[in-house]
């Protein structure tokens, strides 16, 4: 087949949400491929799409994502753009991403993955094991709040939504004594210098797919196909093979507190993952290898042994 390129008259338009980081993330990947194939800026597009998310959190920033839809909101409008042909490729966090995607699209590129660690961010501790007795922690993530409160039972949870620049404001304004940011996102807008710490997976676990940048396309685009896999980071794509697989066996959403790394050495593929009772009260978790082959059956093994574990009514939701 030959490659078609983007140009000028006729731009690759890649699709993404509107906040900094959203857009710091389609920089790269714009980037990227012109690196790649050696084109001009003006060969592609950002074309912004505001979703039903973005629209939700303005007016309910105070409440829990479960309770506005889930992590979906923030993806339907930019797939449904994707399979009119509104845009070419769609840009994603791919944490923020359910695991399946609708009927006629593929999430398989990877850029390289970042730095997969939760930042600590506040204005007076250095580090959650600094923070005083009934600190007030801000974070919409349940994930993060289901770990804090099994570490620090006596801290007190709040719900924190919003963008990096908007958490950062409400910590300024003293609705918090902290929160908790991705590094990957503050390295990527060059911001590293508002975490007071990073944490290591050993303390807190990151969510599946922390760090990673996703591209999706249409399925039957054999052009765009062609262009992305000059991006596509196969370690990535093995680690993520493996996380994702575990956070779909436990059909994980943002409802549910999970948590997993893959990691590789060599030949082999490390995978730690967790589960969380909402409330903290009680985790599960588990660190096995195996071949980098089988990462994906190693995710979903993982996830039933911990599911068994667990027992049923252990993600039951109680505030």
């Amino acid at each position: 087949m030959t490659l078609t390129m983007p140009s000028p008259d006729s731009p690759l338009k890649i699709g993404t949400r509107g906040s900094p980081l959203a857009l710091a993330q389609a920089y790269e990947t714009r980037r990227r491929l012109m690196a790649a194939f050696d084109l001009p800026e003006a060969a592609f597009e950002i074309v912004v799409i505001k979703t039903s998310g973005d629209n939700a959190q303005l007016i309910a920033q105070d409440k829990p994502l479960k309770e506005l839809g889930g992590k979906g909101l923030f993806t339907k409008e930019i797939e449904e753009d994707l399979l009119s042909g509104k845009i070419d490729i769609a840009v994603h966090s791919m944490k923020d991403m359910p695991v399946l995607q609708p009927d006629g699209l593929l999430l398989d590129t990877y850029l390289p993955r970042e730095d997969t660690r939760d930042a600590f961010v506040s204005p007076n501790a250095t580090s959650l094991a600094a923070l005083p007795q009934g600190a007030v922690v801000g974070t919409s993530s349940l994930r993060r709040r289901a770990q804090l409160l099994n570490y620090r039972p006596d801290l007190n949870v709040v719900e924190f939504r919003g963008n990096v620049q908007t958490r950062l404001k409400k910590l300024g304004e003293g609705v918090a004594d902290c929160t908790f940011l991705a590094m990957a996102g503050l390295n990527r807008l060059d911001m590293t210098h508002v975490a007071a710490s990073a944490i290591e997976p050993e303390e807190m676990l990151p969510a599946v797919a922390q760090g990673a940048i996703g591209i999706e396309r249409r399925a039957d685009d054999a052009a765009t196909k062609a262009l992305l896999s000059a991006l596509h980071d196969t370690p990535t794509g093995q680690r993520l093979a493996a996380e994702r697989a575990f956070l779909a066996a436990l059909d994980g959403s943002c409802e549910t507190p999970i948590a997993a790394l893959a990691e590789l050495d060599g030949d082999t593929l490390r995978l730690r993952g967790q589960v969380l009772r909402p409330d903290g009260s009680e985790q599960f978790s588990e660190d096995r290898t195996a071949p980098i082959k089988d990462g994906a059956d190693l995710g979903r093994e993982m996830a039933k042994s911990l599911l068994d574990k667990a027992g049923d009514g252990f993600f039951d939701w109680r505030a």
